[in-house]
């Protein structure tokens, strides 16, 4: 992706179009800061600065962080540009939001690693045409000891200790080193070096996202505006998708992966998805809800959204030889030699069956997974499972089956 000069054209956008671009760029967002300031911005008819920043702590990305991307599509759509900002240099710090004790700290090897295969990753999700990608040792490098000092004095220990991530270590007297204290201020000056008009994030990103606000005031900036995106959950529908969960699709996962494990989510999961995933219109999603409860069968809405999402990450092509093979796969009860594949992590020698269908999200509680096995309907490399107590071995590979639709190829790690 290349960046492009900004077009500072003025254009006059009728009051309906507004309404439109208000529906759907609000729509699925949790913190608005605010939508009177976003809908004058937008009348104003000039192109936005669009920013989300990602530290590349790790190498694969998942659909979970893809919400916060298809928000950002949906930007590009109505001529705004958008600033992917990989924090190089924040990722040497760590970012401690949502952190009830000090995450781990990368060397700059590693950053790099990552960084690279981030650029690699957002191909298919976004606009090239409309995407600056920016790094913040661009600029953060180049800041002098006396430069920091300065960015430390417009916040105050007292404000810190105010965000419920540090309040909680500090009342459990667990460590809090002064660079956790000074990433949040890192990443709201990156907003007064790329001069913001908008800025997105997760919702554990809500702090650092309105200390950008306060510091471009202090640098004679409008304030940007912040949007809040829900933390997407994993295949399980009952915690954030992880991939130290194993609850998780990557972005890269194949095409018949990808389709099966977005077919094995919940009926009530899969409007979630639709939500935040989807490039359809809250018109349209409202439109297949209401076919359901008249009787359309929810299969169907689920097979159309894991296409678009195959077809997006991959092509449409792979998209329909993904629903033929998951056709041929439960409708003729044929097992491909490709399932989609799940890791799950214990710290003892075993894990109970039941427990391990839990974490994997191929069951919503233990009790699911113990009535299943003496219904008959769990599977172990084809062979029925009879005993309510089988365990599992770590550091095994098996494929496992719940019912007729749910098949994975799950490993189980060990964590000692």
């Amino acid at each position: 992706m290349k960046p492009i000069e900004q077009r500072m054209h003025k254009r006059n956008i009728n009051p309906d179009a507004i309404a439109e671009q208000l529906q759907v760029l609000t729509h699925g967002s949790v913190d608005l800061i605010n939508q009177h300031d976003l809908a004058e911005r937008l009348r104003r008819g000039r192109p936005l600065q669009v920013k989300a920043g990602f530290d590349p702590t790790a190498a694969d990305l998942h659909l979970g962080h893809t919400v916060v991307f298809n928000k950002l599509r949906q930007f590009q759509r109505y001529g705004h540009q958008v600033i992917f900002l990989i924090g190089d240099f924040t990722g040497l710090v760590g970012d401690p939001s949502g952190r009830n004790q000090q995450r781990q700290p990368l060397s700059a090897e590693q950053i790099k690693e990552n960084a690279a295969t981030y650029c690699q990753q957002v191909t298919p999700l976004l606009d090239a045409e409309r995407t600056q990608v920016r790094y913040n040792s661009e600029w953060m490098s180049r800041l002098d000891a006396l430069g920091l000092l300065n960015l430390s004095t417009h916040q105050t220990v007292a404000r810190m200790i105010e965000r419920d991530d540090f309040n909680q270590r500090y009342m459990n007297k667990q460590p809090i080193t002064i660079s956790e204290f000074l990433y949040p201020l890192i990443q709201a000056y990156d907003s007064v070096v790329l001069k913001a008009d908008v800025e997105l994030g997760g919702t554990d990103q809500k702090f650092n996202l309105l200390l950008g606000r306060e510091l471009q005031k202090v640098h004679g900036q409008k304030p940007q505006i912040i949007m809040t995106m829900p933390i997407l959950e994993g295949l399980d529908g009952q915690v954030k998708m992880s991939k130290s969960l194993g609850n998780f699709i990557a972005i890269q996962d194949s095409p018949s992966s990808m389709f099966g494990k977005i077919m094995s989510i919940s009926d009530v999961l899969m409007w979630r998805y639709y939500d935040l995933l989807s490039d359809c219109s809250p018109t349209e999603i409202k439109q297949r809800q209401s076919q359901v409860k008249q009787g359309k069968n929810p299969r169907d809405c689920k097979i159309a959204l894991a296409k678009e999402l195959v077809a997006r990450f991959h092509n449409q092509a792979a998209a329909t030889a993904a629903e033929q093979d998951f056709i041929d796969r439960f409708r003729h009860h044929i097992v491909p030699h490709e399932v989609p594949r799940l890791e799950v992590h214990s710290d003892q020698d075993s894990l109970p069956l039941s427990i391990l269908l839990r974490r994997a999200g191929l069951t919503a509680s233990s009790s699911e997974s113990l009535r299943m096995i003496a219904q008959r309907a769990v599977k172990i490399d084809g062979e029925m499972v009879e005993d309510r107590n089988t365990s599992v071995a770590t550091n095994t590979t098996h494929v496992y089956q719940v019912g007729k639709r749910k098949i994975f190829r799950i490993t189980l790690l060990s964590k000692l």
